[in-house]
């Protein structure tokens, strides 16, 4: 019976090594069903082309982790199936191999119960993510991939100049929002950073402004200058944004 317990901790330590390398792709920004996804195809081998995939192998942190997966589940696979065959060596009996046959489902049945429980899964989550906390730096996260910065999504940083149209008025006048565009933040020229800035905020010439928002109206708001057809722009941008709602549709390659 000895190897069919080092089957079950086999077994269980592999499902911990894929709760763990789950936990550690979402502390890098990565969403917890795909994170989960991406851990259980490195540790079973199992290859997929998805835009995840792309976004795990273009991440170094991703990279790192999944490698270590993969190097951890070759080892894995070969003791699993090394224990199995040692846990029916030596059973002189039918009735012996069939007791060791219930005790092995049994026992992978109550992982795999474990496993999927929303509970136990929660307080794992917590444990790890404090565990990892403290021994990696892991904070790495994609912010490209978090905002969607692909198509019509960019971060644009705007140079203010004398007589841009976003120049000497403070945030709220811009009304910006309106328009379906963010100001993240905004450096002042003596390299001061004030992110998420208040409505009451004053644009100055020599300030830098951090903008988020579709490609065409980001562009639109660094050509505008100041005056009446400035205006007018704005106007028929924040017309043009009523009517079409921001919302889309990502497409996944599967």
């Amino acid at each position: 019976m000895a190897a069919v317990v080092s089957l079950v901790v086999i077994v269980t330590l592999g499902l911990l090594v894929t709760r763990i390398a789950t936990v550690a792709l979402t502390m890098t920004g990565m969403s917890l069903r795909h994170a989960r996804f991406q851990a259980r195809s490195a540790f079973t081998g199992t290859g997929f082309t998805t835009s995840e995939a792309e976004a795990v192998v273009s991440h170094p942190v991703r990279r790192r982790i999944v490698m270590v997966l993969m190097l951890v589940s070759g080892a894995g696979a070969v003791t699993v199936l090394g224990t199995l065959i040692l846990s029916y060596a030596g059973v002189d009996s039918t009735g012996g191999g069939v007791r060791r046959t219930v005790v092995i489902v049994a026992s992978m049945a109550g992982l795999l119960w474990l496993s999927r429980n929303d509970r136990v899964d929660r307080v794992l989550r917590r444990i790890i993510e404090r565990l990892l906390s403290r021994v990696a730096d892991l904070d790495v996260r994609d912010y490209a991939a978090l905002l969607h910065l692909r198509g019509r999504w960019q971060v644009v940083q705007v140079p203010v100049r004398d007589g841009d149209w976003i120049s000497s008025r403070p945030l709220g006048r811009l009304r910006l929002p309106e328009e379906g565009v963010t100001v993240l933040g905004v450096e002042r020229d003596d390299g001061t950073w004030m992110g998420a800035p208040s409505v009451d905020l004053q644009v100055r010439t020599g300030d830098v402004v951090a903008l988020y928002g579709r490609q065409a109206v980001l562009d639109d708001i660094t050509e505008r200058l100041h005056g009446e057809e400035g205006e007018q722009a704005s106007e028929r941008s924040r017309a043009w944004h009523a009517a079409t709602p921001p919302v889309e549709v990502v497409e996944r390659r599967r």
